[in-house]
């Protein structure tokens, strides 16, 4: 249940979501900071032992807290950074997403090789470091204004980002074998620190180059010579994507004939309802069925995936292994590779081929399926292949969402409406978990119910083989509903990339 707080707390977005369109982006910085002190704060006097005994709820409470500043943080970031890359809405979910997914290996590596295993030591580090982190860096969280044309330069630049975060994460691979392989002094241990310290700041460099060496206009294709002699092209490209405008040019001519009639006084001027790649109002998005859609797809993917790593110990054990961290690790990386490759190929397929970036959610909806149902046969030995899978196509998972959310209903309301699908994660983890729960605690019952012994760890296929055999049966319904959305968009991404380029659709308000 401590982990479903957590899960809960980090999900729980709609607060931040409705106050970034309000507040500055440092002040949601600050108000998450204040939930990490006293989330965390609290764990930590209750481990360390400075306060009396906490009831359980309370230390519930705390960690859900604690696991909230997440959300502040993350919808402060994201927000900020889609709106101020709204060309490149893959890359940024991508990279931010995927130094999430490896930020718990950075802890890991802190906890085991500097902090000795002590989780005090680690409670009171997320106590006091996430706050001064936030504190060093508000300023640079700000919106800016966007590039609306293609650039050359910002691509480079999140191609360097996203090489640096893969080298962040082959370097923690190597460590974390490294230290189950040999014991490391502190003189290693704190090298490693450094290197990886290094790495994490590496796209520092980006802004620091844009200082020092200022260009004097951002390059792109409108900054050709077709552009010097006074021809402009168009911003939205005709191409074979125009028949997919057919219906919006319908809507043109109707609304020429409103605008005539409201000048005349004839008619009351009203807003006319948003298409599908504009910006929509929260309620008007929750009226769509590719909303709910996308929410379903979600819940049963990413809530799925969640309760997997929730039990990951105890599947693991169930399974023969004797040290799980090495699951735990592993789910880490591929989730982390998962995420920054989800943003990554889901740019190329809708830059060359105009396919929504849901199609990706199909593919891995279909792999979970097998991937279940080989961790439902409980076998030591194909453990880690199925650790491995879930943890990209969780992580692939994640960024699509993000992107296609954003394309779909706009950056107007884009924190409420990503923060309310968010909401999937805990609502999944909840009901699986308590499936996966009660199944697990009726075998143990049945395992020890003839013995004394105080192990109460349950071993063999049939601790979790239900359970997965009903994940599997999900993601079968996660696979039907995910073709349906893509089917149903695909004349929007049509629409939004038919150019080779995301063309910023028209607003929809009069």
């Amino acid at each position: 249940m401590l982990a479903v707080a957590c899960d809960v707390g980090d999900n729980l977005g709609l607060l931040p979501g409705v106050l970034c369109n309000r507040l500055h982006p440092a002040v949601l910085l600050l108000i998450g900071a204040a939930a990490c002190v006293l989330g965390y704060g609290t764990t930590w006097l209750a481990v360390s032992g400075l306060a009396p005994a906490l009831p359980y709820w309370l230390i519930w409470l705390a960690l859900c807290l604690a696991a909230n500043s997440g959300a502040w943080l993350g919808t402060a970031v994201l927000v900020t950074n889609m709106r101020n890359f709204p060309l490149s809405r893959g890359a940024v979910a991508g990279i931010l997403k995927g130094y999430v997914g490896l930020s718990a290996a950075v802890y890991t590596e802190i906890y085991t090789g500097i902090l000795h295993d002590s989780a005090a030591s680690l409670l009171l580090l997320l106590t006091l470091g996430v706050p001064v982190v936030c504190f060093l860096t508000m300023y640079f969280v700000r919106p800016c204004e966007p590039s609306l044309a293609p650039n050359s330069s910002e691509r480079v630049h999140f191609l360097f980002a996203q090489i640096g975060s893969i080298l962040l994460g082959v370097y923690l691979v190597g460590t974390t074998i490294l230290n189950h392989v040999v014991a490391l002094t502190d003189a290693w241990n704190y090298l490693i620190l450094g290197v990886m310290t290094l790495l994490i700041f590496a796209p520092v460099a980006i802004p620091l180059k844009m200082t020092l060496f200022p260009s004097d206009r951002r390059k792109g294709p409108l900054d050709s010579s077709d552009t010097d002699n006074g021809h402009t092209e168009p911003f939205l490209l005709s191409s074979s994507s125009g028949s997919n405008l057919a219906n919006l040019e319908d809507d043109d001519a109707s609304d020429i004939d409103i605008l005539l009639a409201e000048g005349e006084g004839a008619v009351k001027q009203t807003r006319r309802r948003p298409h599908r790649g504009e910006d929509f109002r929260f309620r008007e998005a929750l009226l769509k069925a590719d909303f709910w859609l996308l929410f379903a797809v979600y819940f049963i993917g990413v809530g799925s995936g969640v309760t997997v790593l929730n039990n990951l110990a105890q599947v693991g054990i169930a399974a023969g292994a004797v040290d799980t961290t090495i699951s735990l690790s592993l789910f880490s990386f591929c989730n982390f590779f998962g995420r920054l490759g989800g943003g990554a190929i889901s740019e190329y397929l809708v830059r060359s081929w105009t396919l929504p970036r849901t199609a990706l959610i199909v593919c891995t909806q279909v792999v979970m399926i097998f991937t279940y149902l080989l961790f439902a046969l409980g076998l030591h030995a194909t453990l880690h292949v199925s650790v491995a899978l879930l943890g990209i196509c969780y992580g692939i998972q994640f960024s699509v969402m993000i992107s296609t959310s954003s394309e779909l209903f706009g950056l107007k309301q884009f924190g409420k409406i990503y923060n309310f699908i968010s909401m999937g994660n805990p609502i999944g983890a909840l009901l699986f978990n308590s499936l996966a729960g009660y199944i697990y605690d009726l075998e143990v019952q049945k395992q020890h119910s003839t013995t004394t012994d105080s192990d109460i760890v349950c071993h063999g296929p049939n601790c979790f083989g239900f359970t997965f055999c009903v994940l599997s049966g999900m993601a079968c319904l996660g696979t039907l509903l995910s073709i349906v959305l893509t089917v149903r968009i695909r004349p929007v991404y049509q629409m939004l990339y038919g150019g080779g380029s995301f063309s910023v659709p028209r607003t929809s308000a009069h």
